[in-house]
């Protein structure tokens, strides 16, 4: 019998998880996430925008669930989220508003943030809701913007000091 090596699907197979997370680093990101969600919804309010978008509730998943991913990281939560956005206002107007050139733009995403060193999964999601929903550009862009800055900022208010591991 060939031993299996332990890389891989062998080594993810019989690795042992995370420690879990201790009842106040738990409270903290919950409550972290309950402030920055629900900042967005009372700016969506006063704005008479929608701003909070399932995209960005994973990204604050990010932010207070695991802070020291590099997925995490502020460059990340904001540059690939607007990078992602206008890959999804790039599809769209070259390919219209159908679920195959939101698709596309989604995977696009993938490959435009990591050419552009800010990989933020949640930030995949952006695209493909622009191309689904064909939201006006400008207004679009500056909501997502102070989101992810509102995001950003509780992140490095809840953690006192361990986010983000850096900034750029």
């Amino acid at each position: 019998m060939i031993p299996i090596a332990r890389t891989g699907v062998a080594q993810a197979l019989t690795g042992k998880a995370p420690a879990r997370p201790t009842a106040s680093t738990i409270a903290t990101a919950t409550a972290a996430g309950a402030i920055a969600l629900t900042l967005l919804v009372a700016i969506g309010h006063v704005l008479h925008r929608p701003v909070l978008v399932p995209p960005l509730a994973a990204s604050a998943a990010l932010v207070f669930a695991a802070p020291t991913l590099p997925l995490a990281q502020p460059r990340n939560v904001i540059g690939g989220q607007l990078v992602s956005a206008c890959v999804g206002f790039c599809a769209l107007a070259l390919a219209g508003d159908a679920p195959w050139t939101a698709a596309l733009a989604g995977a696009l995403a993938i490959g435009s943030m990591a050419l552009a060193r800010t990989p933020h999964s949640p930030a995949a999601a952006t695209a493909v809701l622009v191309v689904l929903t064909d939201p006006e550009p400008v207004a679009f862009l500056g909501l997502l913007l102070l989101a992810t800055i509102v995001i950003v900022a509780v992140g490095v208010i809840a953690a006192r000091r361990t986010y983000p591991a850096y900034w750029w």
